[in-house]
């Protein structure tokens, strides 16, 4: 068979052939009383073998290894070829996301696009300081797409840079909160935390029904980021993870100080609610001491008969820490008279 119709059989140009036969790879078996190049069935059979290895990603060299050397074993090449996939397709899709964030910027010209690069780069950068000033130029107006702010975020450990991303993200509405609320079903509890935090930063009602259900999460300190946030927007379904905080110690003075503002606030969430749920918790004997301390004095805020009637019967404690503070925020709530609306009826009971 003459090089042209094996062309046209095997779908492997005649130039290509002429390359292969001039690398030694594949050399026909005859030639014509004319001198053409005469294919066998044999070399036909080799070609598509060729064709198959070179579809793997072999090179030219590595094909005609694999085929003329019996002791030739693939495995580790094979497993070269696994690597060296694996980095393309990690190159080709951090081209895509590139691409695609520049698309959702909307840029105007290239002045933009050379903008944007510019911002993603700093973005990406191991320099805290160039990932936080990235982030407050795009708080300020620069051009940058809501999607790398989130990812930018999530993927974000130091407090500062997170925290400008935050801000930046605040401009963006609900938009940053569809793709903030991808970030709560990671399976990494600091990821869950960080996409709760700058959910928090964002308004509307879609945002606090993310925070309700990250109230359910596994990570106390998860719960605990939802918690504050959905206290200071006034939510009741927030008390029991805030007196849960207290109760942990982890980030419990400001759990103490979101309580006390929703217990004196003109919301749904009544003293008395929140009192007795802090009552409940020192009542319960598994509760260590150092938390029946910090649940007593998380009481001092809380106004209302019940924290009154608790205070009285808490400065009695076997716990001496526990009745000096007790007694203490007694004390001040005689002093401070109707700053509490307990204090008469307490006073009222105790005569």
């Amino acid at each position: 068979m003459l090089i042209g119709e094996v062309a046209r059989r095997s779908g492997v140009s005649a130039r290509m052939l002429r390359h292969y036969d001039s690398l030694g790879l594949l050399r026909p078996t005859g030639r014509t009383g004319a001198g053409y190049r005469e294919y066998s069935a044999e070399d036909i059979r080799r070609i598509f073998r060729i064709e198959s290895l070179r579809s793997l990603g072999l090179s030219l060299q590595e094909v005609g290894r694999a085929l003329d050397d019996p002791g030739h074993a693939p495995s580790e090449l094979v497993e070269d070829l696994i690597r060296q996939t694996r980095e393309r397709i990690a190159a080709e899709t951090e081209l895509l996301t590139r691409l695609r964030r520049i698309g959702a910027a909307e840029p105007d010209g290239w002045a933009d696009v050379l903008q944007i690069v510019a911002l993603l780069r700093a973005l990406g950068s191991e320099s805290a300081g160039q990932r936080q000033r990235a982030a407050l130029s795009v708080a300020e107006g620069a051009p940058l797409s809501t999607e790398a702010l989130a990812e930018a975020a999530l993927s974000e450990s130091d407090p500062n840079v997170a925290g400008a991303l935050r801000w930046a993200l605040a401009r963006s509405g609900e938009t940053g909160a569809a793709l903030l609320a991808e970030g709560l079903a990671s399976p990494s509890a600091e990821v869950r935390g960080r996409a709760v935090r700058s959910i928090a930063e964002l308004p509307g009602e879609r945002t606090t029904a993310l925070l309700q259900e990250a109230l359910t999460d596994t990570d106390i300190e998860v719960r605990g980021y939802a918690a504050l946030a959905l206290g200071a927007r006034g939510v009741a379904d927030a008390v029991p993870a805030l007196i849960d905080l207290v109760v942990a110690g982890v980030n419990d003075v400001e759990a103490a100080d979101v309580l006390g503002t929703l217990a004196g606030g003109p919301g749904p969430v009544s003293a008395d609610r929140i009192a007795a749920g802090l009552v409940d918790r020192l009542a319960h004997g598994a509760v260590e001491q150092s938390a029946r301390r910090r649940l007593t004095q998380a009481l001092a805020d809380i106004p209302g008969g019940t924290t009154s009637d608790a205070l009285a019967e808490l400065s009695e404690d076997q716990d001496r820490a526990v009745a000096l503070t007790a007694a203490y925020l007694l004390e001040i709530r005689d002093a401070r008279g109707g700053d509490f609306p307990g204090a008469p009826e307490r006073s009222q009971a105790r005569a």
